[in-house]
């Protein structure tokens, strides 16, 4: 059954499926530019601090971290469909709140609910999307879903320079910039609730026949066959761990022997890619009002809109590079592809800290952040989203991924509330440098706790055996792999 899964024709219900599960990645974007252009309008109307400038980004970083634990246990326990459902009502209430909070503590609230929300889609919707995919189609896919974060940056960017440039302009702009996430949420709460449960996960729970009849749709040629095999496997579990059974269910699994190495990588990496995508994107604008040498000469509408425009071209490169890791992580790998997006991210944040220094022009500061953004996209913001689900077995999958997930939103969680304050005490200057740092520590980790495989199915990444006693080659965890005999492809 999973091979007919995993060799499935990629079809119309794979792509309805891949875009049912993206509203975690798309409204990841999306929160991010919306706060981020709307706190310089929010300072001045409920007179916020740098410290309460922080506050209100960590919250939204914060809630992310619960919910990305929360959710993914509990899709592991109850099933990937009714937290995908559950949490789409989440998400449209918390937006709401934040689009009408009358003071700053609500914002806040709001930011920190906005984020749970957020949070739990991501390990949810990855595990759901790498569950689904053929085998020869899922890194592609999976990097597709995290090119929606870009995306919805560089939507809510231009949704906010419309906003801002009106002649005659709303009232309360960044109210209605808030909003904008609720519209986004509304078809995603009409359309979830037809997907249907998560094939992999009712055969580890031994609902073989509801599985059957789901995996029909993407083989229905083969109907007549998995019905045959569902009624024969009855109530089976199908368990495929490098545990026992018992151990793996448990969420400890992750931090077992067998799983250790990976969990760190998942991690760590991921964890110092969110101290600089995060720091850096929420703050974008205000970055590049403090680089630029004509802050000041403008009100502040047309201050904010300005360096919104010139935030939105450099979320372009963003969204550039997402494009471009479709073709490059299939081809090259997701360890090579993450080692060399993060040298790339140094290399483009100490450009623009030397930009910084020099005065450089508008032009030349927006080309390095160009090249840091597209380094991040083409790398290690698509690796570490597909890492965490490929490393664990469907029993604690979405766990998995949500642990890594919080590990992750814990750095950006950490950045964006620092990061207001180390600029306000000791420059701009100082927070690239950080920057650069932090990305050059994330290539040295991912080279140092690599795992690597060739072309592996989601069961051979645990060394299963198959339905016809075949031992499956499995990845080993030194920096090497056996030949697999087909098509490789570095996990």
């Amino acid at each position: 059954m999973t091979a007919l899964l995993d060799s499935a024709p990629l079809g119309p219900v794979h792509y309805r499926l891949w875009i049912l599960s993206t509203a975690g990645t798309l409204l990841s974007g999306a929160s991010m530019v919306a706060l981020g252009a709307g706190l310089p309008l929010l300072i001045p109307q409920f007179h916020l601090s740098p410290a309460l400038v922080g506050l209100a980004g960590a919250t939204l970083m914060g809630g992310t971290v619960l919910g990305a634990l929360v959710e993914g246990r509990l899709a592991d326990r109850f099933g990937r469909r009714p937290v995908l459902i559950g949490n789409m009502v989440w998400l449209l209430f918390s937006a709401l709140l934040v689009a009408l909070a009358p003071s700053a503590p609500v914002l806040v609230v709001g930011e920190l609910l906005l984020g749970m929300g957020i949070g739990g889609d991501f390990p949810v919707g990855s595990s759901y999307i790498s569950e689904f995919m053929p085998q020869n189609h899922r890194g592609r896919m999976m990097a597709a879903s995290i090119a929606l974060q870009p995306a919805g940056m560089v939507l809510t960017a231009g949704l906010a320079l419309e906003l801002l440039a009106r002649t005659s302009p709303l009232p309360e702009p960044w109210r209605w910039l808030m909003a904008f996430q609720a519209v986004l949420v509304l078809p995603y709460i009409v359309a979830r609730w037809r997907m249907p449960e998560s094939v992999r996960w009712l055969m580890a729970r031994g609902k073989n026949r509801e599985a059957a009849e789901i995996l029909g749709r993407f083989v229905p040629e083969k109907r007549l066959l998995l019905r045959r095999m569902a009624s024969e496997l009855g109530s089976h579990r199908h368990h495929v761990s490098r545990l026992p059974q018992e151990r793996t269910r448990h969420w400890t699994a992750i931090f077992s022997r067998a799983y250790r190495r990976r969990t760190l990588l998942v991690t760590l990496p991921w964890f110092l890619m969110d101290i600089a995508t995060y720091g850096v994107g929420l703050f974008t604008t205000l970055l590049l009002g403090a680089i630029h040498p004509g802050k000041g000469t403008h009100r502040l509408l047309g201050w904010d809109w300005e360096n919104t425009l010139h935030s939105g071209v450099a979320d372009l490169f963003l969204l550039a590079g997402a494009l471009g890791a479709l073709w490059l992580v299939p081809r090259f790998g997701r360890i090579q592809m993450q080692v060399w997006g993060f040298w790339g991210m140094c290399i483009g944040m100490l450009v623009l800290w030397l930009g910084n220094a020099g005065n450089w022009t508008v032009a030349a500061i927006l080309g390095a952040f160009g090249a840091y953004n597209i380094s991040m996209t083409l790398g290690p913001n698509a690796t570490t989203f597909i890492l965490p689900a490929e490393m664990y077995p469907t029993e604690v999958r979405a766990f998995g991924a949500g642990f890594a997930a919080a590990a992750a939103k814990m750095g950006a969680t950490l950045s964006v509330f620092a990061l207001p304050l180390l600029q306000n005490a000791a420059g701009v200057g100082t927070v690239l440098l950080a920057m650069v740092l932090v990305s050059a520590a994330g290539a040295i980790l991912t080279y140092t706790f690599r795992v690597e495989g060739h072309g592996l199915t989601l069961e051979e990444h645990h060394g299963a055996l198959s339905l016809l006693g075949r031992h499956r080659p499995e990845s080993r965890e030194d920096g090497a792999a056996k030949p697999s005999g087909g098509r490789k492809e570095e996990s």
